[in-house]
Order: structure tokens, then C-alpha cells, then sequence
């Protein structure tokens, strides 16, 4: 399935966010969030809610509302190395606010405070179950699905701070979308982010050193994991600096596109 959240367009509707079901060129309404119940062990089942729109009539948002966005650093190790950095024995976990979260087609805001924005395509996962102590290998039973995303990020502020906070969580920072596939494999998928149709970052998830499995367990055995909560899983090498009017796409293999502009901000 591919999952959105929307807004219809026109006939009064227009900002009144719901959650769809994508099927190819149509849109249909369901009746709730896409999560398990913590007293349930089952899969997500849709529940439409009335006939279904086009995708034309509908705005695209952020396909999730996340209580937290759990971040893994330096998990592509050519990526690590493009700052002279070393590749970590651990998954590094940094946070981001659910404030930075932004759709596609929706606008990045370059702060005046920073001297160099980048862009960093990454895989997303997005939780749709409770969990607490996870093994690696049962990851899959906790996995809503996968979306893209793009963890812009204040390069300079990030290398200037003790720690990573204020370049990673200024609003607008991380672009996510257009859908959430639950039945998608993220294995050996192709991975890349353009900007204004130039290729700047080009790999492939096989090359991630921490997988999914690994990255959620890891994470679930200091941290609960809750419904809805968003989990990036690193970018590659290739990262570069954004001026306003630039475009940015993340394309990952059978996710889609992200389409972000860049504009000016305070």
C-alpha cells in the first residue's frame, strides 16, 4: 500500500488534513491513522471512508506526524570520510524536531544565521507499532513502511557546536514524502538527490553500515519507539551546499520523488 496524508482541493475542504490510500491516480479517504493499537498484534488494515478523489484535487503533505525523529550520522561511510570523519562501531543518533518536518513541493527555509546549507537524501522508516527491547531480526513486525526524506542541515553550526542540535532542527529542515510504502523492500534500492536536475548524490542503500534492523533495535533499547515516530537512516557522500532558488530531489528507488525549493529566511 501507499499511504498519504492531504488535503482536498477546493469544495470547502482545503486544510483539513486526512489520511489516503494511493492507488495509482486516485485518492481514498480512510477512516484513521495508519497505526496499530499498542493492545493489538496485527497488521494495519485500511478502512475507506467514501469515494475516492484524484490526485490532481488533492494537496500532498508530509506522509507522517511523528512525536520524535530519531537520526542516524555518519551511516555511509564514504559520507563520513567527506569530512574526514571515521565510520562509527555504532549507530550515531542524534534528534531532530517534528517542527522541521515540511511535504513535498513545500519550501526549505535557509536560515541568514548559517553560511552553508546542505542537502542529504535519506532512506525513512516510519513506525507503526509500539516497541521497547527489539531484536534486529523482528524489525519488520514494528515497520509501517518507508518514504524519502532530507535531512537538511546548517553544516557550518553543526561543525562550529559541541553538539549537533541547532544545525540539524531549524523549521523546514526535514523535507518528507510523498508516500509511505508498507510493503516495501529496502534492500540494494538506488538512492540519489539532485539539485536543479544535477546529480549530487548518487549510491545505494546495500552500501548503509547499519541496517534498519540494526538502526531500530538500537535505538529501542534506550528509547521507546511509538506509532508514527520517523526514523532517517543516513546519507551518502556528495552532500553540498544550497543558495535560495535551488530545487532539490530525493529520489529513492520505488519511493517516489521529493521536490524541495530553497528560499531565503531571518
Amino acid at each position: 500500500m501507499r499511504l498519504v496524508r492531504f488535503t482536498a482541493k477546493g469544495d470547502g475542504r482545503q486544510g483539513k488534513a486526512a489520511w489516503g490510500l494511493l492507488l495509482e491516480q486516485f485518492v481514498y479517504s480512510l477512516t484513521r491513522a495508519p497505526y496499530v493499537s499498542p493492545r493489538l498484534d496485527r497488521r494495519f488494515a485500511p478502512e475507506i471512508a467514501g469515494p475516492p478523489l484524484l490526485l490532481d484535487e488533492v494537496k500532498l503533505l508530509a506522509p507522517c506526524q511523528p512525536r520524535k525523529i530519531i537520526c542516524v550520522g555518519r551511516n555511509y561511510a564514504e559520507h563520513a570520510a567527506e569530512f574526514g570523519n571515521e565510520a562509527p562501531a555504532e549507530p550515531a543518533i542524534f534528534l531532530k524536531s517534528p517542527t522541521t518536518i515540511i511535504g513535498p513541493d513545500e519550501s526549505v527555509i535557509r536560515p541568514s544565521l548559517s553560511e552553508r546549507v546542505d542537502h542529504e537524501a535519506e532512506l525513512a522508516v516510519v513506525i507503526g507499532k509500539r516497541c521497547r527491547y527489539l531484536n534486529a531480526q523482528d524489525a519488520h513486525n514494528v515497520i509501517l513502511g518507508y518514504t524519502n526524506a532530507n535531512d537538511v542541515t546548517a553544516r557550518d553550526l553543526q561543525h562550529r557546536d559541541v553538539q549537533w542540535t541547532r544545525g540539524k532542527n531549524f523549521d523546514t529542515f526535514c523535507p518528507v514524502g510523498p508516500w509511505i510504502d508498507t510493503a516495501y523492500d529496502p534492500t540494494n534500492k538506488a538512492i540519489r538527490c539532485l539539485v536543479n536536475g544535477k546529480v549530487k548524490q548518487e549510491s545505494n542503500t546495500a552500501l548503509m553500515i547499519h541496517t534498519v534492523g540494526v538502526i531500530l533495535s538500537y535505538v529501542s533499547h534506550f528509547m521507546t519507539l511509538e506509532p508514527g515516530d520517523l526514523v532517517l537512516t543516513g546519507t551518502p557522500a556528495g552532500v553540498s551546499p544550497l543558495q535560495p532558488g535551488d530545487v532539490m530531489t530525493v529520489e529513492i528507488e520505488g519511493l517516489g520523488v521529493l521536490n524541495n525549493a530553497v528560499i531565503a529566511g531571518v
